[in-house]
């Protein structure tokens, strides 16, 4: 039979059936015939298979590339993705070169599974295989980790096939219940699966389904392959400036050239990067390639998305953890086909397998939240310069206070730097003031010096906005009992429970345990001994409250919001002039552009130059710049005030005399000294068990066996900063190396210098940006 069911003559079938020696008598000479002509003529559907064997990278962390037999009659060429056996379960994977992650164990043809199916999607591109390689290697994390940001699950689901989602009728149960009232009530006007809305809800899926079948949700089919608009290039072209013209001049040019370059953005805050890197993007739609704009948060997506819609005409392709399903499944399908032109994402964005990137532009680039922190430990700006290589297309790092590390390499020659170093439409950088609260501190009880106060009074009177900034969410970072000094903790964590006042809970920023704020102190029983002590934005909010009873107030953190149509809302508010302070974290720095916004009042200042973070005076410095940023936007001038208890410190001081270059010149310094990054290396091992004796040995054990060369200076083992994480306990070794050490060498051949307990990890951080 032949591929198609039917009878082939041209296969020697019934002759071999007979069982009869090739060289005994009975051979017919039509048999010979027939045996002669399978051997020199096979058949078409035979040559039709030139690959019966294909390497797979799997989605998982736990092992490297299998080999697995190719279906009779179907072709699984290098990047196709596939779904292939492993054990019992079925496992997503690529089809990849066999040189790659070394070799696996040699298995014979007879021995080999078959793969299930080959996806019909474009295959991974080899750009992109070599991307997944190179970060696998210098992060020293698992291949298929790696690969799962290239593979989500929309990958696998079919764009064609519509999905049903649910969404509110209006109508009420009969039967109402607590839950069911309170899922109704966050559900709102929104719609998703029923997975989705009980988290949304944070109810249970039988809670969904319970409101499904009583007629209070509905079903709505939702087509996940309907095409995205077009964006024109053309649409709304802006009327830039010299500077910025020249600028945006090179940056269209580098994308016209379609090599690897990395160009450094650099302008003060207000000075227009935003619309100088659009006319890149313009340049790369209009070559029919896709454009990848990397921002660092996600708050930030939908304010952005308006601004290019404005100058494009149509919204682009927004691709971030807040998305519903069939809006992920529709976005990766139509940038693996090339569909989506731009595409606007948080750092995973960075991963996915564009049909024809032109240019990546990572917006906000200084920013530390760039840095992944769980599983693959990357950093999407150093990637994203990867990923540029590996392509051969610009990369476009904008920022108005840029990395130490990314003026290095603009100081070794590796990236050019464009400048601009003034705002645009002629609006002016703010007055910038320290308040020393040694000689000049708030009232007892309260957290705003007197001349902050007056300045909120001032822009109140005028119609002017300000914004409070603390980088602390909640009320108080701390609860302790007044009788026996006890300090409420996580169980989970070495950390204290944060008080949040506006929902009544105690909540730990770093597992998110959360809990009710007991009456009694749980060490001594005393009644009414519990006392909040320092602020968060949300004890800053009370103080104005009651200070200024008129005002309209916006606490603006990443538990109000949440999402990106939190954040659109926000934005809505106070460009219409509904709110009058703003009150916000680290989240309130950047991206934002409030023409009427005119004072800025920095209420902790000295707070990030607390613990052991060798970046602790560059974060504090950007940070405080960009805030400092939002002041002053317009017509109107605008003026900074930054409370601090060490105005004499180098970051203060240059802060107000706006003097970024010689705070640069100075941090460069040194770090060059202490041989630390950029000019140095360090990389941290953290083994954590829930058992702390198996933590505790593993750790010991690996620090006996730490590898002695010249240069390197190894550090533990001891528990680290953050001793217990999620109910496990950890213990840190610290690396130093210089640049040109081989730190990744020397870590693969030290860790496998041990027997690891199946109930011990080790997480390895290259490049550290926390220290905890």
């Amino acid at each position: 039979m032949d591929c198609r069911g039917q009878s082939n003559p041209a296969l020697p079938l019934p002759i071999a059936s007979r069982g009869e020696d090739l060289y005994g008598s009975n051979w017919s000479l039509a048999a010979i015939a027939n045996l002669a002509a399978f051997l020199f003529y096979p058949p078409p559907y035979i040559l039709r298979s030139p690959m019966t064997r294909a390497r797979v990278l799997l989605l998982t962390a736990a092992l490297g590339p299998l080999d697995y037999r190719v279906p009779y009659g179907s072709e699984a060429p290098l990047g196709s993705v596939v779904v292939a056996p492993l054990g019992p379960r079925k496992m997503g994977g690529v089809v990849w070169e066999d040189s790659a992650f070394g070799a696996p164990e040699a298995v014979g043809d007879n021995r080999l599974r078959n793969l299930y199916e080959v996806v019909p999607v474009p295959p991974v591109p080899a750009p992109l295989r070599r991307l997944v390689e190179w970060t696998s290697d210098y992060y020293l994390a698992p291949p298929g980790a790696v690969l799962r940001m290239v593979l989500p699950g929309a990958a696998f689901s079919d764009a064609r096939r519509p999905i049903v989602e649910y969404r509110a009728t209006g109508a009420l149960p009969a039967r109402m219940t607590p839950q069911r009232s309170v899922a109704l009530e966050k559900i709102g006007e929104r719609q998703g699966m029923v997975r989705e809305l009980a988290a949304l809800a944070e109810v249970s899926d039988a809670v969904i389904r319970g409101l499904v079948n009583a007629g209070a949700l509905e079903a709505v089919s939702v087509a996940a392959d309907a095409p995205y608009p077009e964006p024109d290039p053309g649409f709304a072209p802006p009327d830039l400036s010299d500077e910025q013209a020249a600028s945006a001049a090179q940056l269209r040019d580098a994308v016209t050239a379609a090599k690897f370059e990395t160009l450094l953005l650099d302008g003060v805050t207000g000075s227009g990067k935003t619309e100088v890197y659009m006319e890149a993007i313009a340049a790369a739609v209009e070559a029919g390639r896709q454009t990848l704009v990397l921002l660092p948060e996600i708050a930030l997506t939908e304010p952005m998305l308006t601004r290019f819609a404005a100058r494009f005409g149509c919204e682009p392709v927004p691709w971030h953890s807040g998305l519903r399903a069939t809006e992920r499944r529709r976005a990766w399908h139509a940038i693996a086909s090339g569909e989506a032109k731009i595409v606007v994402g948080a750092r995973s964005a960075l991963f996915l397998p564009y049909a024809k990137l032109g240019l990546i532009v990572v917006d906000e680039a200084h920013e530390t939240s760039f840095k992944q922190e769980d599983g693959v430990h990357y950093h999407a700006r150093d990637v994203a310069v990867m990923r540029g290589h590996f392509e051969g297309l610009p990369v476009v790092l904008a920022s108005a206070t840029p990395a130490l590390e990314s003026l290095a390499m603009v100081e070794a020659g590796r990236y050019r730097h464009i400048e601009l170093p003034a705002r645009f439409g002629g609006a002016t950088l703010p007055d910038l003031t320290a308040i020393d609260m040694r000689q000049d501190p708030p009232d007892r009880g309260t957290w705003l010096a007197p001349p902050l106060v007056a300045a909120l009074a001032d822009r109140l009177q005028k119609g002017e906005q300000s914004l409070l900034f603390l980088n602390r969410r909640g009320f108080a970072p701390l609860t302790l009992c007044r009788t026996c000094g006890h300090r409420i903790q996580c169980p989970n964590c070495t950390a204290w429970m944060v008080e949040h006042r506006l929902v009544h809970r105690l909540a730990c920023h770093h597992c998110g345990h959360v809990m009710p704020p007991p009456r009694l102190c749980p060490e001594c029983e005393d009644e009414d001994s519990l006392v909040a002590c320092g602020p968060g934005v949300e004890r800053v909010a009370d103080e104005v409250g009651l200070r200024f009873p008129e005002a309209r107030v916006a606490i603006v953190t990443s538990d109000t919001l949440w999402s990106p149509a939190k954040a659109a809302e926000f934005v809505d508010n106070v460009e219409g002039g509904l709110v009058d302070i703003i009150i916000g974290t680290q989240l309130v720095t950047k991206g934002y552009h409030f023409p009427n916004l005119t004072l800025v009042g920095v209420v902790d200042a000295d707070l990030g130059l607390d613990g052991g973070d060798l970046r602790a005076s560059e974060r504090t410095f950007q940070q405080i710049a960009q805030v400092a940023g939002r002041a002053g936007r317009g017509v109107k001038p605008g003026e900074v005030l930054i409370q601090t208890r060490v105005p004499d410190a180098p970051v203060m001081a240059a802060l107000v005399a706006n003097d970024r270059n010689g705070f640069y010149a100075a941090e460069a310094a040194a770090r060059k000294f202490a041989g630390a990054p950029p000019y140095g290396r360090f990389a941290a091992l953290v083994i954590s068990s829930e058992d702390i004796e198996i933590a505790r040995g593993v750790a010991q054990r690996l620090g006996a066996k730490a590898p002695v060369a010249e240069g390197l200076a190894v550090y533990g083992p001891a528990p680290a900063p953050l001793a217990m994480l999620r109910g496990r306990h950890r213990f840190r070794l610290l690396l130093h190396a210089p640049r040109s050490f081989d730190l990744q060498g020397t870590i693969r051949a030290w860790v496998d210098s041990i027997e690891w307990p199946t109930k011990a990890r080790l997480a390895i951080d290259i490049d550290p940006y926390s220290f905890v």
